[in-house]
């Protein structure tokens, strides 16, 4: 079957499948509202089907890939839910040391795509580590996306931010690791990404994906370089980025902001129809940039 696209859909219906997936709509309301977009033997279930992601068919790199080392580790988070457990990543050839880069997932917590994320900054010769936020419950379900997403919510974020804070500290502190380390999210995970460059003072870069943003007071804080991707079409993020730029130029922070005309909110994750190829293509060529400039000094 052809792999579907977000062309292949009614913008309202890709509208109302952003709200589902950021909890502003149940299943139910989904599934009810989904029905005027259904049509020739397609059901409003087929639809969600069709949205939701198919991880094993948008794989990059396997998880036996010979070429890397990867394991889980539990980390101490002292401030946060106690203890985490996050997926480690890291080329197996390695000679030295390498700097680090933190990724964070979306409010699924660590799916399949986020750890083949974790793979292929690892074979862009960083040591990658991705904490799972759903660790106090259980981890990333095997029932899929939607118990992920119910989990999530049930999630004291004030804990969750600190665990995602500790997972740094561990990093910069890995043996294989440099010490010089970045932050990398998307959407929730974009936000979070953000949020570390408020917190940690010698946090060496931040690359949020569509995230939301930090408030004035916070953003004023930031030491480490951004570099912010957004969909161009996504305004429920994109409608926080005018205060979010005044607040960045009045503190003098280093930032590049790009907008992917024409791209929906998600347009890095391939495993989705919101996959946009060639903005994700761009957008992770400028992170890998961006990284190896702020990171490799």
């Amino acid at each position: 079957m052809e792999r579907k696209t977000a062309a292949d859909f009614d913008p309202e219906l890709l509208i109302l499948f952003d709200a589902y997936v950021h909890g502003a709509v149940d299943r139910r309301g989904f599934l009810d509202r989904a029905t005027k977009f259904a049509a020739g033997g397609v059901t409003a279930a087929m639809l969600l089907d069709m949205l939701n992601p198919k991880f094993a068919e948008a794989q990059q790199v396997a998880k036996d890939d010979a070429r890397l080392r990867a394991e889980y580790q539990e980390y101490d988070s002292p401030n946060g839910y106690g203890k985490v457990r996050g997926y480690l990543v890291r080329p197996a050839a390695a000679s030295g040391k390498l700097p680090g880069v933190v990724v964070v997932h979306e409010n699924r917590g660590l799916n399949p795509h986020i750890e083949d994320i974790t793979r292929r900054l690892a074979l862009d010769n960083f040591v990658a580590f991705a904490p799972d936020a759903l660790t106090p419950l259980g981890g990333y379900p095997a029932a899929g996306e939607d118990e992920a997403r119910t989990l999530f919510g049930k999630l004291d974020q004030a804990k969750t931010r600190e665990d995602m804070v500790a997972a740094v500290t561990v990093l910069k502190a890995r043996p294989e690791c440099t010490g010089r380390v970045g932050a990398v999210g998307f959407c929730y995970g974009g936000s979070i990404a953000n949020m570390l460059a408020t917190r940690i003072p010698d946090l060496g870069a931040a690359v949020p994906f569509y995230g939301g943003q930090p408030r004035a007071e916070d953003a004023a804080r930031i030491k480490a370089p951004l570099l912010i991707h957004y969909a161009g079409t996504d305004e429920r993020v994109n409608a926080g980025w005018p205060a979010y730029e005044a607040a960045l130029k009045a503190a003098g922070v280093r930032y590049t902001m790009h907008m992917y005309e024409g791209t929906q909110h998600g347009f890095n994750n391939d495993t989705t129809p919101r996959y946009d190829k060639a903005a994700a293509t761009l957008a992770w060529q400028r992170t890998i940039e961006f990284f190896n400039t702020h990171l490799r000094k």
